[in-house]
């Protein structure tokens, strides 16, 4: 049936349907867009699903060590942390710069340990650079605080060195019995924390010169006067020394720390001991008269006492052996 056009009241056939050229332009455009818009978001979606792997594949668990297979926590003390060894600054410390000038160290960065172990600023001293050029060696290396570490270049280089150059070979090596170590005070369980727990603390057993003598700190046999200078030293540079006489566990080595105390109170407890005394030879007084006055008096250690001769009428009455079978 014929109809009229909306805009000139033209006739059109219904089998006959014309559309503007600007409306199917229209159309292609918005499909292009939609096209364009659906494959960006797939593959947006496809680089994601790449990025963060397969949501499908489960996290593989920690691996847990059994208890009786893994190391105690005191065998982690000795060494820095990783993370905070990654934190720690590059520049070196104020004191650090100081001890370059007195030794050779290597810089270890803040020691992590179980508790209240652990310590800043900690580096190895490896040995001492005295003031004529020569090298005192700590053997092994001691692991120690900065400050610590100072304290003792300076103890060696100012007080040490000379005293044994006045009365014999130079130092060469200082014995480190104990540096840094995590545990209690006389590794007495339960006991208050050590300052080797601290890095702050140091023991020491020998000191050994040049021609290959060792000087140790608590024999006796060592001249007095030369442990009485070392002692004083060490009571002037450190905050505690303990050596022979103090609680009964330095009597074979010396323990020099920088413990702070109120006041700055300061704990120096080292008998600087004698040998013992040798026993002279002495005489016991005779018995007053008698058998036994002979057998009263003291015989010499070096004299064996003969038996005393039989009576001569007892030898002439006694038949013999040969003639008493």
């Amino acid at each position: 049936m014929p109809g009229l056009s909306a805009h000139n009241n033209r006739p059109i056939s219904t089998g006959d349907v014309r559309v503007k050229p600007s409306a199917a332009a229209t159309v292609l455009l918005l499909a292009s867009i939609v096209a364009l818009t659906s494959a960006a978001a797939q593959t947006g979606r496809q680089s994601g699903r790449a990025r963060s792997g397969p949501s499908s594949s489960p996290r593989s668990a920690p691996l847990v060590l059994p208890e009786q297979f893994a190391p105690p926590q005191e065998a982690y003390a000795s060494f820095p942390d990783s993370g905070d060894a990654a934190a720690a600054p590059a520049a070196p410390s104020a004191c650090q710069l100081r001890l370059a000038k007195l030794a050779t160290f290597q810089a270890l960065g803040t020691l992590v340990g179980p508790g209240d172990c652990g310590a800043s600023d900690a580096v190895q001293l490896q040995a001492v650079l005295l003031r004529d050029q020569s090298k005192v060696a700590l053997t092994p290396p001691a692991t120690l605080r900065c400050p610590m570490a100072e304290r003792v270049a300076d103890w060696l280089r100012d007080d040490i060195a000379p005293t044994l150059a006045e009365s014999g070979p130079p130092l060469r090596v200082l014995d480190n019995f104990d540096s840094y170590e995590c545990r209690g005070r006389n590794r007495v369980r339960a006991a208050q924390l050590s300052e080797h727990g601290r890095a702050d603390a140091l023991d020491v057993r020998a000191l050994r010169v040049a021609d290959g003598h060792d000087i140790n700190l608590t024999d006796v046999a060592v001249a007095k006067d030369l442990r009485e200078k070392i002692r004083s030293s060490a009571c002037a540079r450190f905050s505690t020394v303990l050596g022979p006489g103090s609680d009964g566990y330095h009597e074979e080595h010396v323990h020099l720390d920088l413990a702070e105390r109120r006041n700055g109170y300061k704990l120096c407890q080292w008998d600087v001991r004698e040998p013992p005394p040798v026993q002279a030879k002495s005489t016991a007084p005779a018995a007053p008269g008698g058998e036994d006055a002979e057998e009263a008096a003291a015989i010499p250690a070096d004299e064996v006492p003969l038996p005393r001769p039989r009576p001569f009428a007892t030898n002439l009455t006694r038949p013999k052996r040969s003639e008493s079978r």
